[in-house]
């Protein structure tokens, strides 16, 4: 999927491409990479399983963390963070991230899995 094409489980909101918790999960099985920018304390109480831990504070310094070339999802706690990050990544040429809407929260409602 190109960034400028959209399923039904994506909306666009401004710049700001949001996908939903389902949408994450089947494009994290298909090997994008979540970024969970979140502190490192929240993190720890759980998150996405499999996801990197980046905070939205850290993440200019750790683009090289971050595979630019595949989807790359971020994810917060409720969704606001992932937009800030979103917006930065997208300026540091990432073609397609994608911000989880709803965040941990979302994703935990329906009952993925965490560790």
């Amino acid at each position: 999927m190109t960034p400028q094409s959209f399923s039904a489980d994506n909306t666009q909101t401004g710049t700001t491409t949001e996908i939903d918790v389902v949408g994450a999960q089947q494009l994290q099985q298909k090997g994008a990479q979540i970024i969970d920018v979140r502190e490192p304390d929240e993190f720890a109480t759980g998150h996405v399983k499999g996801a990197t831990n980046i905070p939205l504070g850290q993440l200019t310094n750790r683009l090289k963390d971050i595979r630019t070339d595949e989807t790359v999802l971020v994810i917060c706690k409720g969704g606001n963070r992932g937009k800030a990050a979103q917006e930065l990544l997208k300026q540091k040429n990432v073609a397609d991230v994608r911000n989880v809407k709803g965040g941990m929260i979302a994703w935990q409602a329906a009952q993925f899995p965490i560790e």
